[in-house]
Parts: C-alpha cells; structure tokens; sequence
C-alpha cells in the first residue's frame, strides 16, 4: 500500500513548519507549498532530518513546491505536481494566511481583498483540485482558522471576513459529504507563536513588522500543530484551541453584547490599537 500522503499550505514557518514535522513524525510523506524558496528549503530539510532519526519513516518523500495561494494556478499545479511525486493525498492542511490590524475606516479595499484572495480563496483552490483524490481514499481536508471566525474582531476586519468565509465554505463541504468518508476539520488554534502578526498588514497594505502580544507567552507551534494532528486522526470536526478562544465562542454565542464589549476592551489594551 503507498504511504500516506499529507499536503500542507503555508509550510515556511510558525504553525506550518511544524504541522510538516509532526506529520514526518506520524508516519506522512508530505508536500510543502510556501512563497519562500529558502524558508521552505529549512522546512524540508528539518524534515528529512526527522526522517533520519526515525527508524520507521526511512522511506518517506519530502516535495517541495513555490507558490502563492492567492494564485488558482499555483494551487492547480502544487496539488498536481505533488500527486506525480507522492502518488496519492489524503490529508490536506489549508494553512497559509495572512492577517491585518487597521480600522476600516482607514483601510484600503485592497487590503480586504489581499487577505480574501489569500485566507479564503486559496483554501477554496486547494482543496478543489485536491478534492477527488481525498474523495477516493477517504481523507481529510483541514482549515486553519481563528477565533476571528466565530467572532468579528475590531481593527481585523479582513482577517475576520476572510475566516467566517473559509469556515462557511468548510461548514458547507462537510455537509455535502457526510456520505462520502471525507472529514472536515476546522482548527482555531488561538494565540500562538508565529510570524503571522509581524507579518500582518497595516491599513496601507504594507507590513507592521512588529507585534502587539508577548510572543514569549503564547502556546508554542509545536504544541498546536500535535493537537491539529490529533484532531485529525480522530477525524474530529472543530478543534477549539486556549480556555481563552473557548470562552469567547461560548461568551459570543448567548451574550453577544457583552462579547463585543469584552473583545473591544481587548484590542483597546494593545500595544498602538488604533482605538486609543
């Protein structure tokens, strides 16, 4: 039987780099897809080393692919060229993204359509043409996304949108296929240690390059990508991650005007918020 086959989107750093390591760890072979030639050449080659200390994934495959999701033909042609490489997919791990802070009255349209085209639209992309080999060996497709997708956050609101859009547009697909044996998890892995906010565009487009939390504090990307993983297996549907991200679902869900107080005050006490 061939090895099972994970793709992951985003692979060059924070959650993806790790979601690729965890899954060498688990016994897949992977296909990596990033816009960073050098930072995914480190993703990969910390993979092969994972697969030399490990006995039982010797036999492994590592494919490598350079593109940007905000592109359908890119996406077309990393979900081809790693079915010639790896002859099969069974996992699929949406991950790539983007994120912003900037009030909307003073953000550029452009903005919310870089991270529409990115969050959303490369997810749809993705799995369209990863679809039928998912269909045929039963697998799984999986989005990365955030508590902005349960709850529209100030100064976020591109990041927000584009989320509650890929969570409509998973919600949906699993509905289409409770009959099928395709599972479908949505991943919120709350605040954790990545680039995505130094790498967050600021009203104009341009990137912050800073961020407005201690990344020291926050949960590692070693330890959400373990737990994306073990949802997967399970073939679990949400994975909630944080008592913080859990809360707020709840707080938002039966006390919608308390939640928007809450989550105002807590962009309010951010390092430059546009609301001071």
């Amino acid at each position: 039987m061939s090895l099972r086959v994970a793709l992951i989107t985003g692979a060059s750093s924070g959650i993806g780099r790790a979601l690729a390591i965890e899954a060498v760890k688990r016994g897949f072979s992977v296909g990596l897809m990033a816009r960073s030639a050098e930072a995914l050449a480190e993703t990969a080659n910390l993979c092969s080393n994972q697969i030399k200390h490990s006995d039982s994934t010797d036999n492994l495959k590592i494919f490598t692919f350079i593109g940007d999701v905000c592109l359908e033909n890119d996406c077309r042609n990393f979900i081809e060229q790693s079915l010639l490489n790896l002859n099969r997919i069974d996992v699929l791990i949406n991950n790539a993204g983007i994120s912003m802070r900037g009030i909307f009255v003073d953000t550029e349209l452009s903005v919310l359509k870089r991270l529409m085209d990115t969050n959303f639209w490369g997810t749809v992309y993705c799995t369209k043409y990863a679809l039928p080999q998912l269909l045929q060996n039963k697998g799984s497709v999986i989005g990365i996304s955030s508590i902005a997708g349960f709850k529209g956050l100030p100064a976020r609101t591109g990041y927000s949108a584009s989320k509650f859009a890929m969570q409509g547009f998973l919600e949906s697909l699993r509905c289409e296929n409770l009959e099928t044996g395709l599972n479908v998890l949505i991943a919120c892995p709350g605040y954790t240690e990545s680039n995505i906010r130094k790498a967050a565009l600021d009203q104009n487009g341009s990137q912050q390059n800073d961020s407005p939390l201690n990344e020291g504090k926050l949960m590692s990307a070693e330890a959400v990508a373990e737990a994306i993983w073990n949802a997967i297996v399970k073939k679990r549907s949400y994975l909630i991650l944080t008592l913080q991200g859990k809360m707020a679902v709840f707080i938002n869900k039966w006390f919608p005007k308390l939640a928007d107080r809450l989550t105002y005050n807590v962009i309010k006490k951010e390092p430059n918020s546009p609301f001071k």
